[in-house]
């Protein structure tokens, strides 16, 4: 039992080096503005979700935001980027962790991600549309943006934006999927027993 503790909190760690890093590499996507990043650091958070459960995937988007605060900051002091990235992670995570193992196969790993981007595109709209871009007004010194012009933005860019992330964290996922859907597996199993 012991053992399954430290392992578990060793690939935590692991998983949230990995995901922190991937993080760093993060870069614009055309079309879209600038603040907008795709980054590929939900997939060790996926991973260790799979093997460990789902509170190592939150773990996983909770330390790697803690990590990037840390390292690079935020122009106001106020994470409110990285809680937005740490929201968002967890929306495409748990929905994609909690539809897998109900459908544990390759099918069932596509449309599990299919259901996470889903999720984390529609919620994040709401939650742009509610909590994030005023937070950025106030913290950021935007200007406030009418209801209308709001809606109008998240429907231009934010949607669609986390569409394409999710997209491609698909794509990128289901690459090394194919690869380790074994040794996840048996990484599961291995926790389990």
């Amino acid at each position: 039992m012991k053992n399954n503790k430290v392992r578990t909190l060793v690939g935590i760690g692991m998983f949230s080096s990995i995901a922190y890093i991937l993080m760093l590499m993060n870069f614009p996507f055309p079309g879209f503005p600038q603040f907008l990043l795709v980054d590929f650091s939900d997939i060790p958070a996926l991973i260790a979700a799979l093997i460990f459960g789902p509170v190592a995937g939150i773990l996983v988007e909770l330390i790697k935001n803690i990590l990037d605060f840390i390292m690079t900051g935020s122009p106001t002091g106020v994470p409110v980027g990285h809680i937005a990235n740490f929201v968002a992670g967890i929306l495409f995570v748990l929905p994609s962790y909690f539809v897998y193992k109900k459908m544990a196969s390759k099918k069932g790993m596509t449309a599990a991600l299919i259901a996470g981007t889903l999720s984390m595109s529609i919620l994040m709209g709401v939650l742009n549309y509610f909590v994030f871009l005023p937070a950025y007004t106030i913290f950021m010194g935007w200007e406030a943006m009418s209801a209308p012009d709001a809606r109008q933005f998240i429907a231009t860019a934010i949607l669609p934006f986390n569409l394409v992330k999710g997209a491609l964290i698909t794509i990128v996922f289901m690459l090394l999927f194919v690869r380790l859907q074994t040794w996840i597996s048996k990484q599961s199993q291995y926790r389990n027993a």
